[in-house]
Parts: structure tokens; C-alpha cells; sequence
């Protein structure tokens, strides 16, 4: 039986996966995001996500607890007037990215990498694993609506914001706000299922062989 581990604490992205029907664990890797990104030295928001989703992914993958599994990173980063939001952590730097984000756009970045960790020459009947570390970014244009200052209050004294890249979320409260999105939807809650699909194809497995009856 095909194992996927999911290389991330969201509890967004593991909820996508039960509800799109694919069985997984997670597995928390210890990454320091600020480390990883002052050894690379990567600005370019895009490049960033998938540099954090690789890093998470590979931490995970090294783990004995991943023997024989494939092990999938994501990270989110939101583009905004080209500059990279990744989580806010205060209820200051939310309040003020909010304040310029009402009534435009930006593009929200999720990267995703997946190890496989199988055997490549397994005994007994077991599929052989592909060795495979390859990793790719999907992108959606996200559109908000006018948000007033109290709102943004309201908003910000939830909590929700403060934990997400880009200071909002699409599956919470934060869908409110949202006017509409070009590209997939997944993507915005942090892991594109279709995205995992491709990955999973070039590691030689199918997205069926997580459903559940498989």
C-alpha cells in the first residue's frame, strides 16, 4: 500500500486531503524558514515557496519514520505589490498589509515537493520506488473586496489572520473578503490536489492508489 506523509502542521492542508479522499499522515518537519532563506538568499516569492516546500519536504523524508513512503512539503508565500507576505505573526504587520490589500490583487505562490522514499528494488511484491525529488509552484491571482479599518479589526482579533501567508485564508473567515480567484482554489487553502496529482504521476503512482478502497 502506497503511504503519502505530509511534510506540514496545517491543519488546512491535511483537512483538503481527507476531503478530497487520500490517505496520509503528517509528519512536522523542524525547518527554520528565516534560516533557510538567509543560507539561500532567495527573495523572488515564488522561488521562495518552493525552497521552503523542498526543505520541509527533504527534512521530512530523512526521517526513519519515512521509510518506504513518499513525503510531500508545501509553503505558501502571498505576492503583493511585489513583495513576499509570508505569515504576519502581529496584529500590527496584519492591520497595515490589510489596510493596502483592500480592493486589489495579488498572487498567492504554493510550492509543493514530494520524495519518494521507497525501495527502489523492494522485495517481495511491493512497487519499486523512483528515487524521485522534484517539486513545482502553483500560482492563483487573488482579487479582494473594499475591507473597512473596523473589519480588518475584527478580522485581525479572531486570530486567523496571523498564522497565514498573506494575512488571510479562503476556507475560513477570510473568504468573506475574497472578490474572486483566477486559478485553483486549492491552491489559495495551501495545496493544489491537482498539482499532487502530477507530482504523484511522475513518481510512477496513481492519485487513486490514496483513495481510500485502494
Amino acid at each position: 500500500m502506497v503511504r503519502l506523509i505530509l511534510a506540514s502542521q496545517s491543519p488546512a492542508r491535511t483537512k483538503l486531503l481527507t476531503e478530497a479522499g487520500i490517505r496520509h499522515s503528517v509528519l512536522v518537519s523542524d525547518v527554520d524558514e528565516d534560516a533557510v532563506q538567509a543560507r539561500y538568499g532567495v527573495t523572488d516569492p515564488h522561488d521562495t515557496a518552493l525552497l521552503l516546500a523542498r526543505a520541509k519536504a527533504e527534512a521530512v523524508a530523512a526521517l526513519p519514520e519515512a521509510e518506504g513512503a513518499l513525503v510531500l512539503g508545501c509553503d505558501s508565500v502571498f505576492e503583493f505589490d511585489g513583495e513576499a507576505h509570508g505569515k504576519p505573526y502581529t496584529a500590527a504587520v496584519a492591520r497595515e498589509r490589510m489596510l493596502r490589500m483592500s480592493g486589489s490583487t495579488g498572487v498567492l505562490h504554493t510550492g509543493h515537493w514530494l520524495v519518494d522514499c521507497r525501495d527502489t528494488e523492494p522485495d517481495g511484491d511491493a512497487a519499486p520506488g523512483t528515487g524521485a525529488t522534484l517539486g513545482t509552484v502553483a500560482s492563483a491571482e487573488v482579487s479582494f473586496l473594499d475591507m473597512d479599518p473596523a473589519e480588518i479589526d475584527a478580522y485581525i482579533a479572531t486570530g486567523e489572520p496571523l498564522y497565514c501567508a498573506g494575512s488571510f485564508t479562503i476556507d475560513g473567515l477570510g473568504g468573506a473578503f475574497i472578490r474572486k480567484v483566477d486559478g485553483d482554489p486549492h491552491t489559495v487553502v495551501g495545496l493544489s490536489v491537482s498539482t499532487l496529482r502530477g507530482l504523484l504521476a511522475q513518481a510512477k503512482v496513481r492519485i487513486t492508489e490514496l483513495w481510500p478502497s485502494s
